[in-house]
């Protein structure tokens, strides 16, 4: 039951290669983020090295993560994402 299930926190972190404007574009569009939020996460990120981008049950999380890594990488960026439990 997807109620009860443990959460985890899709971790965010920050690197100096992929532009702002897209790190924001994957949390908009793969984590449906609002874009206040995902600015917000952002600069959690840059100023701290990393930030909480959702919390999901363990198998949405991973498969966020993936497709949002997949894409970065297909578009050349080494955006980093990990899970941690909630």
């Amino acid at each position: 039951d997807d109620a009860n299930a443990p959460r985890w926190r899709v971790m965010l972190y920050n690197e100096n290669h992929t532009p702002r404007d897209y790190v924001v574009f994957v949390l908009e569009h793969f984590f449906l983020l609002s874009d206040e939020l995902a600015g917000h996460v952002v600069g959690t990120a840059e100023s701290e090295g990393m930030a909480e981008g959702v919390v999901r049950p363990k198998p949405e999380a991973e498969r966020l993560s993936s497709v949002a890594r997949a894409r970065a990488k297909l578009d050349g960026h080494p955006l980093t994402f990990t899970l941690e439990q909630d």
